[in-house]
């Protein structure tokens, strides 16, 4: 199968899976074992499409966030909300670096360790939906101080693939007492700085080994993680309103199954 179609297959995979809470890194690891892809470029691969996914929340919340940096001079909420995504990036941007070696070199290696991830967190899913506290916070650009510290510590979590960074944020939003819809709105907004940073990261690391074939093979990921994370984008927050998060809790029990029993076959 030509390179080409494997970036498309995993850019659609990144693109779907990347702002709901079934932890993209953990599918795209286990679409990667599947099609039998080797380890090194499929992995940079993996990290650097996930800025066309990105790139679909800052298109589609565009106006929003041009507004508070407009108004970032004159506008103390504007600021506020600014200071908040900060705040809430600052864990796992530390220890995203400070571990970085770590994950990819043993963390990402595990499809064992994937698996239980994604049976663990589906089951979290469920158990919020059931039995979360009522929501005191619904506007996503004006969130406490506490609430998104403690959103950012979550979001540390998911340095282990299958947690889900999308899962960890809007669950901790959520547990803390903020509405759904508004705790999965900041972390899109979450998901800018921090995989901006996770890809210029990786980028700076593996410089060497991008060459112009490789680039063109990246653009293609780039651009379908791009179209379908629009898409993702744009109907998740009525999902999530009408059904909540169960429905994410049984597909991650049941990818996590699947892939449980077919390592223990091919073992």
């Amino acid at each position: 199968m030509a390179d080409w179609i494997y970036a498309v297959i995993l850019g659609l995979v990144e693109g779907l899976t990347e702002f709901i809470p079934v932890s993209s890194t953990g599918h795209l690891l286990l679409t990667k074992t599947l099609l039998g892809l080797p380890d090194g470029f499929w992995d940079t691969f993996s990290v650097m499409i996930q800025l066309g996914a990105i790139l679909a929340v800052v298109v589609l919340y565009f106006q929003r966030l041009w507004d508070v940096f407009l108004r970032l001079p004159s506008d103390p909420k504007a600021r506020w909300f600014a200071a908040s995504v900060v705040i809430a990036v600052i864990p796992s941007a530390v220890v995203g670096f400070a571990l970085h070696d770590f994950i990819k070199t043993v963390l990402f290696e595990s499809a064992g360790l994937i698996c239980v991830s994604l049976v663990l967190g589906g089951i979290a899913l469920i158990a919020v939906d059931r039995w979360a506290p009522a929501p005191k916070e619904t506007d996503s650009m004006a969130l406490s101080w506490k609430r998104t510290l403690g959103i950012g510590l979550c979001q540390c979590l998911s340095i282990v693939p299958g947690v889900s960074r999308s899962g960890a944020t809007i669950v901790g939003g959520v547990l803390l007492g903020i509405d759904r819809r508004a705790a999965a709105e900041f972390s899109f907004f979450m998901a800018i700085p921090t995989m901006v940073g996770a890809f210029a990261l990786d980028f700076w690391e593996n410089k060497d080994v991008l060459t112009g074939d490789n680039l063109g093979i990246i653009a293609v990921g780039f651009v379908v993680s791009f179209i379908s994370g629009l898409i993702v984008v744009r109907t998740m927050l009525d999902f999530i309103n009408r059904f909540g998060l169960t429905p994410y809790g049984w597909w991650r029990i049941a990818v996590g199954v699947v892939g449980l029993v077919a390592i223990q076959i091919a073992a």
